[in-house]
């Protein structure tokens, strides 16, 4: 064979060759890395907002439902467009993965001009649906207002790093949003507490700082998919030309997966609703509870991000060995830290809390959330690996059907029956467990399915 004919010959793409144990570490060590320093931002975020008071802790908590349906609508579309694309590459569909990669820009563009509409009329509105609690109202109108209406570094930022993702340049990816999530660190208490000589801008200071954090992100995405991402092709005119094929591709497995993230954010919404029955300290605790959770559940979904292009492209490849091999693995690494994650809020749960300026009220109802939730983690570590299953085999409508099961139609009713039941809030925490145990059955039933009509096919 000639030189010449050797060099147009497409060059196998590493997820198709690299040994697996080190490809899964590979593309999933940047991802939980940078998971893991935006967790830490999540913490570090509500540990400057709790010292103005319980009230401002609590305005975040109430707008979070809102914020986090906006992260679903740009995650969710992103899952979409990482698992066509890598199926793409797969394939050697290379005009297909380009049509991919250019339709998500203006995605993203359309995603934000929606929120846009959001943040201006409905901020204000979804917080009174929760309390009336003036000071608390205030608060959580100024946060939510502005992460919604300048959510445009958001969008980008998840686009860009998503297509980063897609072709195993996860280190590229990594870098954005550490440098976006470590610009929010810096910035928090400045702009909080008016350091340095900027303004004391309390809760509305965190919204800004967030954003602007995104927006450098966004920045950064762009300028690594430029010049690194070689096997992407980017032009003006195909973003402004996409082709509906393409959008009903993302979408078909976008679609659940922004209902799944957004199932987490009605979740939320109502045990607000029912845990303020008892207290606003109770909802204070939900809010500590989520954001400790995020620094282990964050690193297992870049686990599982890492993963989805991997099972993706080999099941274009047909390469099934690969794909068990890399399940099986990643199955394990979630499970371990996972097991981590309970041994510390077992062991550890007043030190959490203090981090929280809680009081004595917030501490030993805190103790007892904490140490009761915590007991589901190594459950969920499976259910999210088998999630990645899904999504990767163009299966997301399994993954909605799951967290349907594990949020909505097992979490809040136990949750509602505990409360109305025993009137005491101590109780309500077991929803979680209970509801993680249903969720994982259905989980394993879906992959049996999968595994025999798929895999074992290829």
């Amino acid at each position: 064979m000639s030189d010449s004919m050797t060099n147009e010959m497409p060059r196998e793409n590493k997820m198709g060759t690299m040994p697996v144990k080190e490809l899964i570490v590979s593309m999933s060590l940047p991802m939980m890395i940078s998971m893991l320093v935006q967790a830490l931002y999540n913490i570090v975020d509500s540990v400057f907002v709790a010292q103005i008071s319980e009230s401002a802790l609590t305005a975040v908590t109430l707008a979070f439902p809102l914020q986090n349906v906006m992260i679903a609508v740009g995650a969710g579309t992103g899952v979409g467009i990482n698992a066509l694309l890598s199926r793409s590459l797969g394939e050697k569909k290379f005009e297909r993965s380009d049509a991919a990669a250019n339709t998500a820009i203006l995605l993203a563009f359309f995603s934000f001009l929606a929120f846009v509409f959001i943040g201006i009329f409905a901020s204000r509105p979804f917080i009174l649906t929760q309390t009336d609690n003036p000071e608390i109202i205030e608060y959580g109108t100024a946060y939510l207002s502005i992460v919604c209406t300048f959510s445009m570094g958001l969008f980008f930022q998840v686009t860009f790093e998503r297509l980063l993702q897609s072709t195993g340049l996860t280190l590229y990816s990594m870098i954005s949003q550490v440098v976006g999530a470590v610009f929010n660190i810096i910035f928090d208490p400045i702009l909080i507490f008016g350091l340095i000589g900027f303004p004391r801008l309390g809760v509305a200071g965190a919204a800004i700082a967030t954003v602007l954090g995104q927006c450098l992100a966004a920045c950064i995405g762009l300028s690594l998919n430029l010049k690194k991402n070689k096997e992407l092709h980017f032009s003006l005119k195909q973003v402004l030309s996409p082709k509906a094929n393409v959008i009903g591709r993302i979408y078909y497995v976008g679609v659940p997966s922004i209902l799944m993230m957004s199932i987490g954010s009605l979740m939320t919404y109502l045990m607000n609703l029912i845990l303020v029955a008892f207290s606003e300290t109770a909802v204070a605790v939900f809010g500590v509870y989520f954001k400790l959770q995020s620094f282990f559940f964050m690193p297992v979904f870049g686990l599982n991000n890492g993963c989805v292009p991997v099972l993706a492209y080999n099941y274009g490849a047909r390469k099934p060995d690969r794909i068990r091999e890399s399940l099986r693995f990643a199955m394990q690494l979630a499970f371990v830290i996972m097991c981590c994650g309970t041994a510390i809020f077992e062991l550890f749960p007043g030190f959490l809390l203090k981090m929280f300026n809680a009081n004595d009220s917030m501490m030993a109802m805190g103790t007892i959330a904490l140490r009761t939730i915590a007991i589901h983690f190594p459950l969920a570590a499976i259910g999210i690996t088998l999630g990645g299953v899904f999504q990767a085999f163009s299966k997301a409508t399994y993954s909605l059907v799951v967290s349907l099961m594990r949020q909505l139609v097992v979490l809040i009713p136990v949750a509602w029956l505990l409360a109305r039941l025993t009137g005491n809030v101590d109780a309500v925490w077991w929803c979680f467990p209970i509801a993680e145990v249903v969720s994982l059955l259905v989980s394993l039933l879906f992959y049996r399915r999968i595994k025999r009509k798929i895999i074992d096919k290829l």
